[in-house]
């Protein structure tokens, strides 16, 4: 199977195999990735994490865990600019440096393999975790708490005062929409970093996962506008147009459609 293959039979188990899923995402961008090697280096990890957690319930080692991984040098990686390594799992493995959701799907996979109750929160612009019913969320970069005035303090420093904290941020994510989010992030880091073919993997990908919206439809569009794809992009245009609701974009949209060459019928 194709890594793209492999990465949805991932998602067809029962559960799904996230960290898998996420390491066949490295793998679509690293042919020389070799998965069984780096699931024998992640089990040694989780046993070497395992031998110096404290003796306590299952259900209190979620912030040990994370200040375990901190001790070992998983941190948040803030060079900048920012390069796709930052998310790509294997690299993240290797590095110990990556963004806030790479870092949470390591330890989410590790708190699995120890039976430590932890699930993800894809809060905007930071991911974090939480151990189900804490009335706290967990930071994946070094474990540290955030009550409710954290998270806004949080989210006012990522978007400015005018976005409010409402419950939908604090909503546990499923598998298939942290897959999406990494896919998402993956799609602008290769995008900064002018690797078009690279962002176009990963904006397929986002879409196949479903639930795309007219921004997940323009990002592949201006994409395909930039690796002169003219029929590609008008299909992603129409798409974007069909899915948005806002007034003004429908007009760009439509004056960019009406700019593109009609579409061309290869016999």
């Amino acid at each position: 199977m194709t890594p793209r293959q492999s990465f949805f039979a991932c998602l067809q188990r029962s559960p799904p195999a996230l960290f898998e899923a996420a390491l066949w995402i490295a793998a679509e961008h690293d042919s020389e990735m070799n998965l069984e090697s780096l699931l024998v280096d992640f089990k040694s990890l989780q046993q070497r994490i395992s031998g110096s957690l404290p003796m306590l319930p299952v259900s209190e080692l979620a912030q040990p865990l994370l200040r375990r991984m901190n001790d070992l040098g998983f941190a948040q990686d803030d060079f900048t600019p920012l390069r796709p390594q930052v998310a790509l799992l294997n690299r993240v493995l290797e590095r110990r440096r990556g963004q806030p959701l790479a870092l949470g799907l390591i330890a989410l996979e590790l708190a699995r393999g120890l039976e430590i109750p932890l699930v993800g929160v894809n809060f905007p612009g930071h991911f974090l975790l939480r151990v189900p019913g804490a009335d706290h969320l967990l930071d994946p970069c070094g474990g540290r708490r955030l009550y409710p005035n954290d998270c806004r303090e949080l989210l006012q420093r990522q978007y400015g005062p005018n976005l409010k904290l409402s419950a939908e941020h604090l909503v546990t994510a499923e598998p298939v929409q942290m897959l999406q989010r990494l896919s998402r992030n993956l799609r602008q880091l290769h995008l900064s970093n002018d690797d078009y073919i690279g962002a176009l993997i990963d904006a397929e990908r986002v879409l196949e996962l479903g639930n795309g919206t007219a921004a997940d439809y323009l990002a592949r569009a201006s994409l395909y506008q930039r690796l002169d794809c003219p029929n590609a992009e008008r299909f992603d245009l129409e798409h974007a147009l069909l899915l948005s609701d806002d007034p003004i974009q429908r007009i760009r949209l439509t004056e960019r459609l009406g700019h593109l060459p009609p579409n061309s019928i290869v016999h």
